[in-house]
C-alpha cells in the first residue's frame, strides 16, 4: 500500500512527438475523433506512427487512431499495428469498414460529457501510483470496466478508496485531448457495490479535471443502463453513440 498523496498532484502531459506532423485539415471536434485527437495533441508524446494511423503503445492501452478522413492508404498503414491473428481494437468510433476489413467484435457504445457534474474531491480518495498497479491490476480482472494494461496509469490521474488497507474502489483519466479527458477504469470490489464508491471517485477525478480548465467525458455500453443511469445522475449527458470493436485487416 503507498501512502496517501493529496488529489491535486496533477499530471502534466509532455509536449512534442516523433511522429509526422499532425492532421489538422478540415476541421473537426475532438470528441468527434478523440484518440485521434488525444494522440495529436495533449498525448502526442505516447504517439506510435503508421503513416497518418496512430495508436498507443500496447501496454499503455489499446486504442488505434486514424485521422478524421482516413483513405485507403490510411487503412493499410492502420494494419501494420495488426497483431499475428490480422486483428486490432478499434475503439470508439464509427468508421465504415473499407472492402476486405471485417468486425471480429462489435459492441455499441455511448460518449457522455460532463459539462454539468458536481465536482467534488473526496477525504477518502488517494492517488494512486505505480506501486499500486498490481492492486489495480488485481481489481480490474475482477471487475472487468475495460482495457487497464500495466502502464495505463501513466495517462493521468487515478485516485482509489481503500478499506483495510485493500483497494476497493478506483477511476481515473484515460484520453487527454484539447479540452477534455476521459474518465476511465471506473470499478468497485464486487463485495462493496451499493455503498456510492464509484460515483465519489467519478466526481472526484471530474475535479481534478476541472482544476485544468478542462471538462470530463467517458464511454460506456449502450446496453450497461445501470452505468448510464449513475452518470446521469452525476451530470453526464449522452453526446453520441459510437462503437467498440475488433476488426481484422485483409488478409
Amino acid at each position: 500500500m503507498t501512502q496517501t498523496q493529496p488529489q491535486t498532484q496533477m499530471y502534466a502531459a509532455h509536449e512534442g512527438t516523433t511522429g509526422p506532423a499532425p492532421h489538422t485539415g478540415g476541421g473537426f471536434h475532438p470528441l468527434d475523433h478523440p484518440a485521434y485527437a488525444a494522440l495529436t495533441g495533449p498525448h502526442a508524446h505516447f504517439a506510435e506512427w503508421s503513416g497518418r494511423a496512430l495508436r498507443y503503445p500496447t501496454d499503455v492501452t489499446p486504442w488505434t487512431a486514424l485521422p478524421p478522413d482516413p483513405g485507403p492508404a490510411d487503412w493499410a498503414d492502420l494494419a501494420a499495428f495488426a497483431a499475428p491473428d490480422g486483428t486490432l481494437p478499434l475503439l470508439g468510433t464509427d468508421v465504415g469498414l473499407p472492402d476486405g476489413w471485417e468486425a471480429t467484435v462489435d459492441h455499441a457504445g455511448v460518449r457522455m460529457v460532463g459539462d454539468a457534474v458536481d465536482a467534488a474531491l473526496d477525504p477518502e480518495a488517494v492517488v494512486l501510483t505505480a506501486d499500486d498497479v498490481p492492486e489495480m491490476l488485481d481489481l480490474v480482472a475482477r471487475t472487468r470496466p475495460g482495457p487497464f494494461t500495466p502502464r495505463t496509469i501513466e495517462l493521468g490521474t487515478y485516485l482509489g478508496i481503500r478499506q483495510g488497507g485493500t483497494l476497493v474502489a478506483m477511476a481515473g483519466e484515460r484520453l487527454h485531448l484539447p479540452g477534455h479527458t476521459e474518465i476511465s477504469a471506473v470499478c468497485t470490489d464486487p463485495d462493496q457495490r451499493g455503498k456510492g464508491l464509484a460515483g465519489r471517485l467519478v466526481k472526484a477525478v471530474a475535479a481534478v479535471v476541472r482544476e485544468r480548465g478542462e471538462t470530463p467525458f467517458l464511454h460506456t455500453g449502450a446496453a450497461n443502463t445501470s452505468a448510464i443511469r449513475l452518470y446521469e445522475s452525476l451530470g453526464f449527458h449522452l453526446r453520441n453513440t459510437t462503437r467498440f470493436r475488433t476488426v481484422r485487416a485483409p488478409r
